[in-house]
């Protein structure tokens, strides 16, 4: 399955920007745009990601809503 057809693993509908490349649970590695930015908030964010469609969405998603300093990567290839 392509990522343009995939849906985001929580929601089931959004499209997914972003991939966890170290999920705790597989079932949940695809996120779309407003349930990574809830996951940001809630401050449980990727730590581990790959942006998809090369737009660096999730990364402006961190720097506008994160408050903990902790280092995340962008994974790739």
């Amino acid at each position: 399955m392509g990522a343009h057809s995939r849906k985001c693993d929580w929601c089931g509908s959004g499209t997914p920007i972003v991939r966890d490349m170290e999920p705790l649970n597989c079932d949940y590695q695809y996120w779309c745009e407003e349930c990574a930015r809830a996951l940001i908030i809630k401050g449980d964010p990727i730590e581990t990601y790959r942006e998809l469609d090369g737009e660096p969405i999730y990364g402006r998603l961190l720097d506008e809503h994160c408050t903990l300093k902790r280092f995340y990567s962008f994974a790739t290839a």
